[in-house]
Formats: C-alpha cells, sequence, structure tokens
C-alpha cells in the first residue's frame, strides 16, 4: 500500500510540473482532487491534523502573496499548496517548514538561471513547491 501511495504521489506531482512548465498555469482538476486525496489518505493513517494543518498553513501564506502580488504568485500555485502542505505538515513541522523555504529558494534560483538567458521567460513555482515537498518528504522517511 505504501508504495502505491507514493507511486501516486510522484505521479500527481510529475503531472502537475509538466503541465505548470507547459502552460503556466495549475489547472483545478489537478490541484484540488489531489488535496483532498493527500488530506483523506493522512486522515486514514491517523496524521489528519497535522495535515489539514500544513494544508491551511501553507495555503494561507500562499494566498497573502497572492492577494499582495497576484501576478507573482497564480491563484493555482494557492490551490496546490493545500496538497503539499498537507503531505509534508502530515510528516510533522519541520518536513513542512523544509517544503516552505526550500520552494521559493528553488524558483529563486532557477530564475536566476532563466534570467541570464531570457528575461523575457516567466518561471513556474508549481514545480519547485512539487520538489521540495517530494524531497522534505523523502527526507522525514528514508
Amino acid at each position: 500500500m505504501r508504495l502505491f501511495v507514493v507511486g501516486v504521489v510522484l505521479l500527481w506531482t510529475a503531472t502537475l510540473t509538466v503541465f505548470d512548465v507547459r502552460h503556466r498555469r495549475l489547472p483545478n482538476a489537478l490541484t484540488l482532487p489531489g488535496a483532498v486525496a493527500v488530506l483523506a489518505v493522512a486522515a486514514w493513517c491517523g496524521h489528519g491534523m497535522p495535515a489539514l494543518a500544513g494544508a491551511l498553513g501553507l495555503a494561507g501564506l500562499y494566498l497573502v502573496v497572492h492577494l499582495v502580488f497576484p501576478a507573482g504568485l497564480g491563484a493555482g500555485d494557492v490551490k496546490l499548496a493545500l496538497g503539499v502542505g498537507g503531505l509534508t505538515g502530515a510528516f510533522g513541522p519541520d518536513v513542512w517548514l523544509l517544503a516552505a523555504l526550500g520552494a521559493p529558494v528553488l524558483t529563486a534560483l532557477l530564475a536566476v538561471v532563466i534570467a541570464v538567458s531570457d528575461r523575457t521567460t516567466t518561471v513556474p513555482h508549481g514545480p519547485s513547491m512539487c520538489l521540495a515537498s517530494l524531497a522534505a518528504a523523502a527526507l522525514a522517511v528514508f
């Protein structure tokens, strides 16, 4: 069962990453069902409250940034924050914090690399959110 859940999470985050890179948006059809699934599995495993706290905490932070600077962070990122915040929150506050801080750092590094070659390209944040969350969760598991 554990390998199946890991596989589904990897498939979900890979699909989100590819979609965000190609279309510069994260569709509700991928973000919201994924968040519900993450929270349901976390609750089933006895980690429902930490996952819910992580989801609401990260989404709340992202919502504030989105409202202050909507061109810099899209609503899809806010919705994705529910899922990845729930995923990392289920593993505890240290994992949540590592992912929450890691995602903007990864996006900033990518923006610097892209700015050197092409100043007109926007940098999607979803892939960094997914990668930071997976890396933080993997560190907790292994």
